[in-house]
């Protein structure tokens, strides 16, 4: 069964479980506006057979990723093996030194947007992601790669059969790059629509983790708020999730006042990315639908 290839802050791999008690019993049309890592989507690819799929995100530099998988998976491959040949025979000092040449390839390559090296930026992409900070991916305001090395020794850079699995997987799915808005007009009555936006931060160090040149203020969780609650309208089965303003201010009412008129409910979820490990434990998310009253 094919997974993400890619580590993404927030992917969903971990909640998997609790998500999928929110799926309809028939899917045909499914849309993801903000694919991320893409662990609700290939669960989805999976398990229902489906006529027509769209995915989004505003990372062109991922998008990108997911086209070459679909289209040019023996390529990306191929590269990526060269890739992790190349790492295995060297030293950590010098893998680290090979990091930074890379993440300097890649930033250029960001720059030059030469369609024409889009497979060799897909390559850089899965390497970045396997051998930096926590497989984070961040920018910064020149919308440069800035993430450091994770002096990772073994790190499995090239996973064949997952990479061929995602490939075929992805073979009838639509691919767009831009606002999630942009969705609007594939989604209908028909639709399964999950959506995965950068999570509103818990304190305000955590919002490091942008993987855009463009935030995501409480200003952009209101109009996302007041997109899902259109296509809801319109007769689309959602679910989104979302961080808990209650882990950290009991008081914090700002989704439960959001999303009202939808049911939530809080899972408890592992919190990934920290600095300090001991600070990784569990904190509450949020899962928003309106599937119980759609049904």
């Amino acid at each position: 069964m094919a997974k993400p290839f890619i580590k993404w802050v927030g992917g969903k791999s971990q909640l998997l479980e609790e998500i999928r008690e929110k799926y309809p019993s028939k899917i045909e049309k499914y849309c993801e506006p903000f694919v991320g890592g893409g662990a609700v989507l290939f669960d989805i690819l999976s398990r229902f057979q489906l006529k027509a799929v769209l995915i989004n995100d505003i990372n062109k530099e991922l998008i990108n990723t997911y086209s070459q998988i679909k289209n040019n998976c023996e390529g990306l491959i191929s590269q990526l093996s060269e890739i992790q040949s190349i790492y295995k025979k060297h030293s950590l000092e010098e893998n680290k030194e090979f990091f930074y040449e890379k993440r300097a390839r890649y930033n250029e390559l960001k720059v030059n947007g030469n369609e024409g090296e889009n497979l060799e930026k897909a390559v850089l992409f899965i390497f970045l992601n396997k051998t930096c900070f926590n497989g984070l991916y961040r920018v910064n305001s020149k919308g440069l790669f800035n993430v450091p090395f994770n002096n990772a020794k073994n790190p499995l850079l090239c996973d064949e059969a997952n990479l061929k699995a995602c490939s075929q997987l992805l073979q009838n799915v639509e691919m767009r790059v831009g606002d999630y808005k942009d969705c609007k007009d594939f989604i209908d009555s028909d639709t399964f629509v999950y959506i995965d936006p950068p999570y509103r931060p818990l304190t305000q160090t955590a919002a490091f983790t942008s993987y855009s040149e463009n935030g995501f203020s409480d200003k952009e969780q209101i109009e996302l708020g007041t997109f899902i609650t259109e296509i809801s309208n319109k007769g689309a089965m959602v679910v989104a999730s979302n961080s808990d303003p209650k882990n950290s201010d009991i008081n914090d009412n700002f989704f439960d006042n959001l999303y009202s008129e939808f049911e939530i409910e809080r899972v408890s979820a592992a919190r990934m990315i920290n600095s300090n490990a001991k600070k990784r434990g569990a904190i509450n998310e949020l899962l928003i639908s309106n599937i119980a009253s759609v049904f």
